[in-house]
Parts: structure tokens; sequence; C-alpha cells
């Protein structure tokens, strides 16, 4: 996060939620937001891999933040959301409990995240803390969400998804 601090400037953040959580990611790393549709299931996935979605025509692979995360959600409802993201070669959606605004943030805003602090979420997802008015933002970066392992199954999956549609 140093890197970001040491600019005087503003980051763009998509804000939601998981749970009680409000997270941010840079708005560069959302290509869309969509509202959650049926999700078919992928036999030996991980468990935080919900399946898979067609999108307009595009078959993507589907991660539930909240199993990923290790973190409670507030359960599936109408705010509930698929954040379309690029990981790599890879187009993921990630099911988020809402997603709320899309904010701007000062990079003086932004602080590493404490080291003291015990959290359920791995370190190398995030990316510091954002002050914003009197709540805080957990910042993450998603490119560190999936391991590279995990990003290989995920697109392993997109090989078998390719290979399925041209069918």
């Amino acid at each position: 996060m140093s890197e970001t601090k040491k600019g005087s400037g503003e980051i763009q953040l998509v804000v939601f939620k998981i749970g009680e959580e409000e997270f941010g990611v840079e708005i560069n790393q959302v290509r869309e937001i969509v509202k959650l549709v049926s999700i078919t299931r992928m036999p030996k996935s991980p468990a935080f891999i919900e399946g898979v979605v067609n999108l307009r025509g595009q078959i993507i692979t589907v991660i539930d933040l909240s199993k990923r995360l290790d973190l409670p959600s507030a359960g599936r409802s109408e705010s509930t959301r698929i954040m379309v993201v690029e990981i790599g070669e890879s187009i993921v959606g990630m099911i988020v409990d809402s997603v709320s605004e899309v904010l701007r943030l000062s990079e003086s805003n932004i602080e590493d995240t404490p080291s003291l602090i015990e959290t359920e979420v791995h370190e190398r997802y995030l990316r510091g803390v954002g002050k914003s008015e009197d709540r805080l933002l957990i910042l993450l970066d998603l490119n560190e969400v999936l391991s590279i392992d995990e990003v290989k199954h995920v697109a392993k999956q997109d090989i078998l998804k390719d290979a399925i549609e041209k069918k």
C-alpha cells in the first residue's frame, strides 16, 4: 500500500458489503456489477466456487467472496450482486451481499493494515484501511484473493467451458 500512499491524489473505490463489514476495491478492478442470476454448479470445484453463469453469451466462473474470505454472509437477497472482475487472464464473478456506491477517497486517508490486528482475511488480500467520514473500509486487492493454483483451476474451467460452448 505504501506505493499508493506516496501520491497525494484520489482513488475511486467500489464499496460493497459482506455481512456487516464494508470493503472497497479500486474501480479499475471491476468490469461490471450485475444482479444475482441462476448459477450452474461445476463438479469437483473448491467450496468457494459457486459455479458458472452465462453473462450475455460469455460463461464466467462465480465465486462466493464470503466463503473465500471465511466471513459470515448476510445471506442471499434482492441486494446480492455479482461483481465481474478480471484476475490475470480470467474473468471471474464474485458474489457480495450488496454494492452501495462508488467512492472517491484521498490517498492520505488510507492507512496500512495494523500489524497487531488478528483478522479472518489473509494479509495478502489487504491493501489497507480507508477512512471515510465516520466509517472504515477494508481495502482488498482482488488480484490476490485467489492463489496462483486457484487461478489455474479457474482457467482450466474456462478451457472446459470454451470446449462446451463450441459443441
